[in-house]
């Protein structure tokens, strides 16, 4: 037995289950450095290939990642146990979540009775009155809405959508830095990462295609709203992007829409550029609650197909409860004057905060969405010196790949005149920062 980390097994499955209860119940945290290959296997006497094919299996599982010269770690999210967020620190305002302002999202109303019904709803899994509200949802902004289908959430829909379309080792195309729950996922399902790098409008064409070369079989990408960054595709950069994916038709491209309504910019959407393979997915939890766990997506028909397919075989369809009270919300115009208002709230919150931290020479980046996106030199020194005045902001190591470090603001509740304040500490802490690690 290995006894620094107490692993055991004598063969593959043995050694990678040894290690997945070690995660599970805590003795390995995330970023835990496994022992080297050859060195376990002289610890287990066992032969270098047989701990080799374990450590294969645990990161198809999304329960360890390989740094290259840095080994093989515990994820940082691993797929195993149940752990939950960070705990906000008391007494601190917490910025770091990226949740939407409650006070500007509407109140549930599901409906007061629910029929029984006989059976399942699986031969009609889909209301139409939320059906037809969909589709002029998208119509609205250009996206095709010739298939339409529904699913719990943005998560939900894109880990059916890749697993029904890849394979564990295939390759996935993500954005750099990118939504750290997406950059969970891909590895939890077996997948590899191909980072592509995104600025203040998106993925970058060069890079995009550099992954599509190297195999990508699938693109997740932002339109509006990125996060961590708030990049938004403009009409120069869709272009581009759409010239780069014409020679490689049977990609899927996945678009995440989930800010739409309240992104405070236009959408210049990939799917409208006549995409062989294509699904723009929109969620309701930013605009209308965090608890609405639905999603609708557009899609082309074999994607609709593969997707439905496999819902059917799993949960079968989303609550009609729950397609019932995003259809009053959805068809309700208070809502939508709410939901308009809340816009122009969180356009004015993420401009302020970032003007309030360029007068103190302080770039950051913010095109569209709730966050703001604050390169700095050391992500931990940022963080825990905000803290010390009050503010609880996320580091940037979560939501990157390769990109340089910087922390992640969630301005969607932050008054401007509690942006002015928090510039100020920012700028406080940068400057102790540097005077305690070199500037």
């Amino acid at each position: 037995m290995a006894t620094q980390y107490s692993f055991a097994g004598t063969n593959a499955r043995e050694i990678a289950a040894s290690v997945e209860r070690s995660v599970a119940d805590g003795r390995l945290g995330p970023g835990t450095a496994l022992p080297p290959v050859r060195r376990l296997a002289e610890d287990l006497g066992v032969s270098p290939g047989t701990v080799a094919t374990a450590y294969k299996e645990l990161r198809q599982r999304g329960i360890v990642v390989t740094r290259g010269r840095g080994g093989t770690v515990v994820a940082h999210v691993p797929a195993v146990g149940s752990r939950r967020p960070p705990r906000v620190p008391e007494g601190v305002v917490d910025l770091a979540g990226g949740h939407p302002d409650p006070a500007l999202l509407p109140v549930l109303s599901p409906p007061s009775e629910v029929s029984p019904v006989q059976g399942s709803h699986r031969g009609s899994p889909r209301l139409p009155a939320l059906e037809e509200l969909s589709r002029a949802w998208f119509a609205r902004d250009g996206v095709p809405d010739g298939s339409v289908t529904f699913s719990h959430g943005t998560l939900d829909c894109v880990s059916r959508l890749l697993s029904t379309e890849l394979k564990p080792g295939d390759s996935v195309a993500v954005e750099d830095p990118g939504f750290h729950h997406l950059l969970d996922l891909v590895p939890a399902l077996g997948l590899r990462m191909l980072p592509v790098t995104v600025d203040d409008e998106g993925m970058r064409p060069q890079e995009l295609g550099r992954t599509l070369r190297a195999g990508a079989r699938a693109v997740l990408c932002s339109p509006r709203g990125q996060s961590p960054r708030g990049g938004r595709f403009t009409a120069g950069r869709r272009a581009e992007l759409l010239a780069v994916l014409e020679g490689f038709p049977d990609v899927l491209v996945v678009e995440d829409d989930h800010n739409s309504d309240i992104s405070g910019v236009p959408l210049h959407s990939l799917t409208t550029g006549g995409l062989p393979r294509w699904a723009h997915v929109r969620t309701a939890s930013k605009q209308l609650s965090v608890d609405l766990r639905w999603a609708a997506m557009a899609c082309d028909p074999t994607t609709l197909a593969r997707h439905d397919g496999r819902l059917l075989l799993t949960s079968g369809w989303v609550s009609h409860i729950l397609q019932e009270t995003a259809a009053r919300l959805l068809a309700d115009p208070s809502a939508r004057v709410l939901i308009a208002g809340a816009e122009r709230v969180y356009t004015e919150r993420r401009t302020a905060l970032v003007a309030a931290l360029a007068r103190h020479g302080i770039a950051a980046h913010a095109e569209s969405g709730l966050n703001v996106w604050v390169p700095v030199r050391d992500e931990s020194a940022v963080v825990n010196g905000l803290r010390t005045h009050g503010w609880w902001v996320a580091a940037g190591q979560r939501f990157r790949i390769g990109s340089p470090p910087a922390v992640r603001i969630t301005s969607a509740a932050l008054p401007e005149a509690d942006a002015v304040r928090l510039a100020a500490d920012f700028a406080r802490v940068l400057g102790e920062s540097e005077a305690t690690y070199g500037g």
